[in-house]
């Protein structure tokens, strides 16, 4: 590795066919929560480590629903990832944000109900604050990218991650507009919540596709309209990626917000009563509270 820290991005596949990544290789990477989306791919960009994830598995093979996000972003922490870029598609549920807009995203509002969403539970009872669900610094990095490169972009906007596979009722997407969300997705929870516990640096970029159903002057969402404008899109992900890589690795050495000490007041469970089994899978998530003799 040509670094001590190290980037993980995570995406469709269309976003590491990157001129300049050098000494790749496609790894697996084990993990005690299960089976990661795919290898990953590792490799080098201006000097920099980054490892990719293919999301969905190359081909697109899982849906958002049957991503194991847990295996994805602990198996990225035992590859010494500290700042984390999530790049998805995403509907928009605002007039303001057309097709092609790039948000980065610093707010989220969950409601998915079929995901894992946390590495604690019955064992090691942990709550990490979730009021900042991206990292400040990270996020304005990558929009000062996104201008440089002339991108349509905005930085902040709350994201409706909801369940699927389906794309939304016209009732639901109303509904979503009048609680003031900018746009719709399916995979960016519970990705940033499992971010915060691992203590990383996140941040996620939602790239626009469609004005999800509730648009009266645009036609209701499709598969075939959605992979139009995500090949439209790809070409800029790329661009942005390359850019930003380089503008992250300048500023690594900065907690900006306290995202790498997301745990120093998270755990409850008294060390006495911690289940052996559990602490032993979170060795890399939270190893470095774990390695403490008293109550975090």
């Amino acid at each position: 590795m040509a670094s001590d820290k190290v980037i993980g991005i995570i995406g469709g596949s269309g976003l590491y066919d990157l001129e300049g990544l050098t000494d790749t290789r496609w790894q697996k990477v084990e993990s005690p929560f299960g089976e990661p989306s795919d290898e990953f791919l590792f490799g080098t960009l201006d000097g920099q480590d980054v490892v990719f994830v293919p999301r969905h598995g190359r081909g697109h093979r899982l849906p958002p629903g049957g991503i194991n996000y847990r295996a994805n972003i602990d198996a990225l922490k035992r590859c010494g990832v500290t700042h984390v870029l999530s790049i998805g598609a995403v509907g928009s549920l605002q007039e303001m944000l057309p097709p092609g807009t790039f948000v980065i995203v610093d707010q989220f509002v969950d409601r998915t109900f079929a995901r894992e969403k946390s590495f604690f539970g019955t064992g090691l009872v942990a709550h990490v604050s979730m009021a900042k669900p991206t990292c400040d610094r990270l996020s304005e990095i990558v929009g000062d990218a996104a201008k440089a490169l002339g991108l349509p972009s905005v930085v902040g906007g709350t994201y409706l991650a909801m369940e699927g596979p389906q794309f939304s009722t016209l009732a639901e997407s109303e509904l979503y507009r009048s609680w003031g969300c900018d746009v719709i997705g399916m995979t960016g929870m519970p990705e940033a919540k499992l971010a915060r516990e691992a203590e990383m640096h996140y941040a996620s970029v939602a790239m626009v596709t469609d004005y999800d159903c509730w648009h009266p002057n645009h036609e209701a969402v499709s598969v075939e309209s959605v992979i139009a404008v995500l090949l439209a899109n790809a070409e800029h992900g790329r661009q942005l990626v390359k850019k930003v890589v380089p503008m992250i690795a300048a500023e690594m050495d900065g907690d900006y917000q306290g995202c790498s000490t997301a745990l120093d007041a998270a755990l409850i469970t008294a060390p006495e009563a911690r289940d052996p089994a559990l602490l032993a899978k979170l060795d890399a998530v939270a190893g470095r509270v774990l390695t403490k003799t008293g109550p975090s």
